[in-house]
Formats: C-alpha cells, structure tokens, sequence
C-alpha cells in the first residue's frame, strides 16, 4: 500500500513540473519566441516606404524571432515572380486584379485576400515647374506624360481607365512615357523629366519634388483603388506569414499606413 501511494505522488510531482514547462512552450509561440524565421514580402512599389520605414521595424520588434525581407515592384512584375516560383511569404498588391490572377492560378486562397487599404490615383506635376496643365482633361497640353505601363503597373491600368472614360487615351498613350513601376513615374515627374504624370496620393505627398494638380475624376474609374493582401499558398511558413498580416490589419498597422496617406478599405 505505501508503494502504492509512493508511485501516484512521483507521478504527480512529475506532472506538476512538467505542465509549467508546457505552459511556458505555449506562451512561446503565443509570444512569437520560436525559432528564427526570415519571410519574404512581395509588395506594390507605392507600398515599400511605409514598409521598411515603420511595418518591418515595428513588427520585427514585438517578434524579434522573424525578420521580414521585402521586395518592391510593379504588382503586374511581382505576380509574374510568384507563377515563376518566387518564394514569397506575403503579396500585397495594389490593385485586386494581380491578387485574382493568382487567386485563379491557385497560388493564393481565395479565403485569406483581405482588402486592407484604399488609395486614390492623382496627377501630378513637377514642384516649381510651370505647366498649361490644369488637370486629367487638358493633360495632353504637357509634350511628356508619364504612366505606368498598363500591361503589368496598376497605376497604368487606372491611368487607362480614366482616360478611356474620358475620351482620351488615344491622345495621351501618343504622348505616355512609360514607367515600370509608380515609383519610377514619381521619380521622372520629380526630376522634370516629364511635365506630369499620373501616381497614387500617397507616391505624391512623400516627395516635396512633386506637386498634386488634381485627383481622378469623380465616375472615372468603376471601383475605388484597393490594395489586398494575402499569404502566397506555397509559404513555406504560415504561421508567421499569418502574423505579419494580422500585424498590417491590427490598429497599429493601419496607423502606420494613414500616416503615409492610405486609407483603410471601405
């Protein structure tokens, strides 16, 4: 009987010491000390100031366990990658059709795209430069424009539609320098390369070198300009690609992102 009793308290003084330990590999996880992880983050170029400027930063912060890479281009280029095999952890578009292109192709669960933020499409000049440009309809007044290329920039594709909606494109795709990405644009405006361009709000007011002459005109585009995000299908980590996300989403986040002019999405 006392043999007994010896072996049921060792078996639960073992338990006691073992649950503690089990509840601090819980709160591990939880608390994102697991181990070192580095994901890849595959976002619009209009995106990648915010990013390495305050998201990465604050992120890697609160988990020091995941260090976050970014690589920044043309949704349309960035899609592409992704079907080519990029190992990406996280897409951010900025522009739903690249993530439905994807969603379609099965690299992306329809499920996780979460439509986070909203932006506008403005025109801009450069800043100190006199221009007979007064807004989208009269843009053909400047002898260069600068656009990002709509086969694969969407701030060219609403460029497109804005200008279909309005007449125009014939005339302005005559006069369109070409960009391979919103940044590039923002930069030939900036540098006087070209008279106006066509950029996001938030490209233009994170630059002093440019000016905003007018945003798009209202009933120009079919549907407001959202960027989603979503973890790619074949991450080979998840669970942090899941929490970076969670991070974008969370109130911190998304005051990162008004700060740099975006907008949560409607």
């Amino acid at each position: 009987m006392k043999k007994a009793v010896f072996r049921i308290l060792t078996v639960l003084m073992v338990f006691a010491c073992i649950a503690p330990l089990s509840a601090r590999g819980r709160r591990s996880v939880s608390e994102g000390e697991g181990r070192p992880v580095t994901i890849l983050v595959a976002a619009a170029a209009s995106l990648r100031n915010v990013y390495e400027q305050e998201l990465i930063p604050q992120f890697q912060a609160i988990y020091p366990r995941i260090t976050v890479e970014g690589t920044f281009d043309s949704s349309g280029r960035l899609q592409t990658q992704i079907e080519q095999g990029l190992a990406a952890d996280v897409f951010m578009s900025a522009a739903v059709t690249q993530m439905d292109n994807l969603v379609k192709g099965g690299f992306v669960d329809v499920q996780s795209v979460r439509p986070l933020l909203e932006n506008k499409i403005v025109l801009i000049k450069a800043a100190g430069i006199s221009t007979a440009v007064t807004g989208f309809r009269d843009i053909t007044a400047a002898p260069v424009i600068a656009l990002g290329d709509p086969a694969s920039v969407p701030a060219g594709q609403y460029a497109r539609e804005i200008f279909t909606s309005l007449g125009m494109w014939d005339a302005v795709i005559a006069k369109a320098s070409l960009g391979t990405n919103v940044t590039e644009v923002l930069n030939w405006v900036g540098e006087a390369s070209a008279e106006v361009g066509v950029v996001y709000a938030t490209d233009a007011v994170s630059t002093d070198k440019v000016e905003i002459l007018a945003e798009a005109p209202e009933g120009t585009l079919a549907l407001p300009v959202i960027y989603p995000v979503a973890p790619v299908a074949a991450s080979a980590n998840p669970e942090e690609a899941r929490l970076f996300i969670d991070f974008l989403a969370s109130a911190q986040g998304l005051a990162a992102f008004r700060a740099y002019g975006f907008a949560a999405a409607r």
